[in-house]
This record gives structure tokens, sequence and C-alpha cells, in this order.
């Protein structure tokens, strides 16, 4: 039997441009265990050391990739809990009354996010025995219940910042989203909530156009006509952040996006409390946009095969998209 270690495949360019080893952040949302509890046995299974923030986050110090962080997933509880309730005053106790019944309500359908630093591709499996360690300690996931709409998400930086190179993997990862979709097998609760977003059929159509390769500004300024949400499968708000603050936040000015020079992959459910499962599927799959993008011949007969699909009422009726792209579209090798 594989390990989830072996499981785990490499992308097309393992190291960026600077010829360093690219690094994937990870952001793992759960529930079924307290925020101390959490934090001492990732602090326990990475050798690192546990320091108090506010009430609802703890950051974990000693990784040469960075802190980790462990909070609930709330910024309205986590300002709070940042407050000095210290002094016995009645403003004081009632303020703290009336937090702890928020945090009461919130236990119980907001979850308590791991956020990983920026990994090296070879720490995935660092991942995959957090997860397994969680697991035994009655970690819960977004199928444990109808209303938790957890999630996994994904931060891979790019292997360059050039609009050819953005604009293959969005290309890429619009003609596989169905497929995506299909293997993610996301949760009915998270289904029914926003955070995940199918991007508008003229924006699929304008990218996947073969004649489609804009410069930078041209490539930020069409994603934030059509999108000028974080909730999308492929959340490209903080890599346009890196590259362009100002013309992202003239359209999307909500305090929340952060800059930084990765893919903000958004889809994958988090189901922590299933026996076996754990970031090489989500991985595994991403790994698959990366390669269709890294070829361009596949690429561009791939997103000609999408558009026709798209704009052919009875091939929509009669033949299922992510079937033909496990079929024809994703490469042999990884079957």
């Amino acid at each position: 039997m594989k390990t989830h270690t072996s499981q785990l495949t490499q992308p097309p360019r393992e190291h960026n441009a600077q010829g360093e080893a690219r690094r994937v952040g990870v952001e793992l949302e759960l529930s079924g265990m307290e925020l101390d509890e959490i934090a001492r046995i990732v602090a326990d299974k990475l050798s690192l050391t546990v320091k108090k923030g506010g009430r609802y986050d703890r950051h974990l110090t000693g990784d040469d990739a960075g802190d980790w962080v462990i909070e609930l997933d709330y910024a309205k509880l986590k300002r709070l809990g940042q407050s000095d309730r210290s002094e016995k005053t009645l403003a004081n106790k009632l303020d703290q009354s009336a937090e702890d019944v928020l945090a009461w309500a919130a236990k119980l359908v907001v979850p308590v996010e791991i956020v990983t630093p920026p990994l090296p591709l070879d720490r995935l499996d660092s991942i995959e025995n957090l997860i397994a360690s969680l697991r035994l300690q009655g970690a819960e996931g977004t199928e444990d219940s109808p209303v938790y709409a957890f999630g996994m998400q994904l931060n891979p930086e790019l292997p360059d910042l050039t609009a050819k190179t953005i604009c293959a993997h969005l290309k890429a990862f619009l003609c596989l989203y169905d497929w995506l979709l299909k293997r993610a097998d996301i949760d009915l609760s998270r289904r029914l909530t926003n955070y995940v977003d199918p991007f508008p059929k003229a924006y699929i159509e304008r990218v996947l156009a073969a004649d489609y390769w804009p410069d930078l500004n041209t490539l930020i300024d069409d994603y934030l006509a059509d999108n000028p949400t974080r909730n999308r499968a492929l959340d490209m708000l903080p890599l346009f952040a890196h590259l362009d603050p100002e013309r992202v936040n003239a359209a999307v000015n909500d305090g929340l996006t952060k800059a930084r020079p990765t893919f903000h992959y958004r889809l994958p459910d988090s189901k922590v409390s299933q026996q076996n499962w754990g970031i090489h599927e989500a991985w595994n799959d991403w790994v698959e946009v990366e390669k269709l993008a890294a070829d361009p011949a596949r690429l561009g007969a791939c997103c000609k095969a999408y558009l026709g699909y798209l704009n052919d009422p009875l091939a929509r009726i009669v033949n299922n998209w992510a079937e033909k792209v496990h079929n024809l579209w994703i490469n042999p090798s990884s079957q």
C-alpha cells in the first residue's frame, strides 16, 4: 500500500524564478477540539513553541519556514479577544459576558483554522501526518455536521510572475473546473454558501479565447471587472494585490485580502475526520492544473474543446465535460 507521502505528486516546475524551491501555504479548518488542544498537538508534532495571542488565537514559533497560526476563524471575536479585561469593572464584566455568549454561539458553527507558513514542497508530507494525528484526537470536518462549511485552502507559490504564466494557469483551471468540482465532491453545506462561486461564463469565454494572452494590467483589469470578490474557487485577488495593490484595492477594498505571490485555491472541503483523507487529494488534483498550464499544445486544444462545449447546447445535454476531461485531458501518467 502506498503511503500518503508517496501519493504526493510533484508539479512540472518545482522552482520559482529565483531558482529556489517553490513553497505552498495550507489553511485547514476543523472543529471538535479546543483551540489550545489543537495548538498543543501541532506544536508537539513539529517541535514548536506556543505563544498566546488573544483569547482566540495562538502563534507557534520555531519553524524555519515561519510562524504557524491557530485561530478561531471569526474576525469579530478575534478582535474582542484582544481586549484587556484584567480590571474588574462593571463595563468589563458586561463586555466579557457578551463575548462569552458570542464565543459559545460561534463554537457551534465557526471552525478553528490552522494556517501554515509557506512550506517547501517536500514538507507537504508533514501536513499529512498532522491531519492523521488530529483525526485520532477527534477532529471534525465538513461532513460531521450539517452546519459545518469547512474548507482546506492551498496557496501554491507561482513558478514565475509573468502575465503569460498566470494566464496559462487561469486557462487550465477554467478548463478543469468541472473535473475538479466532481473530484472534490463538495459537501452540501458549502454548495449552499457563496464561498466558491463559479466564474461567470462570459469571463470564461474571454480567457479561453486562443488570442487571449494580455499584458499584466489587462489581465488584472479583466479579472476585477467580472470577479470583484474573494468567493471564487481560485481566488486571484491575493496574487493581483501582491502585483498591483492600488489597482486591486480600488475595486475590492474589504480589508480581507492578504497580498502574496501565490494562487489561492479554495475549492476543497476539509474532510479531516475521514480515514485516509489528506492533503494529497486536493494537491494532486491541483498539480493537474499546473501540468496542463505547462503544456501549450495540450492547453490550447483543451481550451478550444471546452469553448465548443460551452457554446453547444446539445453537447451540454448529452455530454459530461468532467468525464471528457478525465478521459482526454488529464495526463495519463497520473492515473
